[in-house]
């Protein structure tokens, strides 16, 4: 017997003459019900094995020492920037100075309909006045002139009873020299209406004209990976031995409508394909304009995640929890409490470690092999059926059992 004949014996799938074949409807609309089935299912497994694959697991967090960054943007329509300061303070007792550049935050005068202030002057660092990110250079180069402009023009004058800056010949150039010279002495700043630098400046002109306008703080915080909080309140803080302190003195006859749209807030670079953080597109109206302070309590759990490219974003999620109560008192704010809206954050001792994987080529072969066949196997058992079912319909027919 030839190896070629020997073959035949192990032919698994026999076949039969076409003159013995039977063609039949019900089977030809199986077929194209079982052809579309097929296709269906491959798209499908072709969707399937394309999708990364997330698997996530827990550890502790070993990287206590880091930085992290926070970014946000957040709408204040009813408060004016030049009335509002921004503050980060940690457990460890470090008070962040936002003219770092560590820090750029960003601001946007809006007016009483909610649009941007067009003659604002940009600034950054300090609440008040716009800035983007692709101003900054033209803000840089026109601080620059201010100062040189300034030290042509300066006057010496009063820093009424505070002592005067370091190296100034005993004297306060600007209403800001001055403002700089009470925090020293923890001094409240009162009565700029009487003071040289800040008349000449127009400093009570220009609170007067931003009474009716909004703020809008946007950019990103580089902080100490600790607990700690960043908020934003009215008057201007300071430190003063181991305390942080808010000069409100010119301001307590009057509310502090903290009603707030938080466009977006995050701990970190966003990964594409994670669900929204749950503060994005928060909003809180404050009831009757009284001053508030509103709290929000997030629990920061740091994330790893490792793409398909084999690179890491390091990154992190939040919950949160939130309180808002009424401090305002007879006439305006209450002693008891700083109105005002604080972000207190807390950091989880553990850390989440998101792997993205995907489904290997013989898995996916596999699955096209299983879909395939098994289309195949069940439109046969059903079609076999159909037809035993017509032919045995058929012979009683002939017979005259069934009309």
């Amino acid at each position: 017997m030839s190896a070629k004949s020997a073959l035949h014996r192990f032919d698994g799938f026999a076949k039969t003459l076409d003159d013995f074949r039977i063609r039949t409807k019900s089977g030809g609309l199986l077929t194209v019900i079982a052809g579309a089935l097929i296709l269906l299912l491959l798209v499908s497994e072709w969707i399937e094995y394309m999708t990364p694959v997330r698997e996530s697991r827990l550890l502790v967090d070993s990287a206590r020492k880091a930085k992290m960054d926070i970014y946000f943007n957040i709408t204040l329509p009813k408060i004016p920037c030049v009335l509002l300061s921004l503050d980060v303070m940690d457990v460890a007792g470090e008070h962040h100075d936002l003219n770092d550049l560590s820090h750029d935050i960003y601001k946007v005068r809006l007016d009483a309909s909610g649009k941007p202030v067009v003659d604002a002057v940009p600034e950054k660092g300090k609440v008040g006045g716009a800035l983007k990110a692709a101003d900054l250079e033209k803000v840089k180069k026109e601080g620059a002139a201010a100062k040189d402009a300034a030290k042509v023009e300066k006057k010496c004058g009063s820093c009424y009873g505070a002592d005067a800056p370091a190296g100034s010949g005993g004297c306060c150039y600007t209403c800001k020299d001055i403002e700089d010279a009470y925090a020293r002495k923890g001094w409240s700043f009162t009565g700029v209406e009487n003071m040289e630098q800040c008349v000449r400046e127009g400093y009570v002109d220009k609170l007067k004209a931003q009474e009716a306008e909004g703020c809008n703080l946007h950019g990103h915080l580089s902080v100490n990976k600790v607990a700690g909080n960043f908020h934003f309140a009215p008057g201007r803080s300071f430190e003063q031995g181991q305390g942080h302190i808010h000069d409100m003195m010119a301001l307590l006859n009057r509310q502090f409508d903290f009603t707030h749209e938080i466009h977006y807030l995050r701990f970190g670079p966003p990964v594409p394909g994670m669900p929204p953080n749950p503060l994005d597109g928060t909003q809180l109206n404050v009831l009757n304009g009284h001053s508030h302070l509103v709290q929000y309590f997030l629990k920061v759990v740091g994330t790893d995640y490792h793409h398909l490219n084999q690179s890491i974003t390091k990154t992190n999620q939040y919950s949160v929890t939130e309180h808002a109560r009424d401090v305002s008192g007879p006439g305006g704010i209450s002693h008891v409490a700083l109105p005002g809206l604080f972000f207190n954050f807390d950091i989880s001792p553990m850390r989440v470690v998101m792997v993205e994987t995907r489904k290997s080529f013989m898995t996916f072969l596999t699955s096209v092999c299983a879909v395939v066949g098994g289309v195949i196997t069940v439109a046969s058992m059903i079609d076999a059926a159909v037809y035993r079912t017509e032919r045995a319909l058929a012979r009683k027919i002939e017979l005259g059992k069934v009309n």
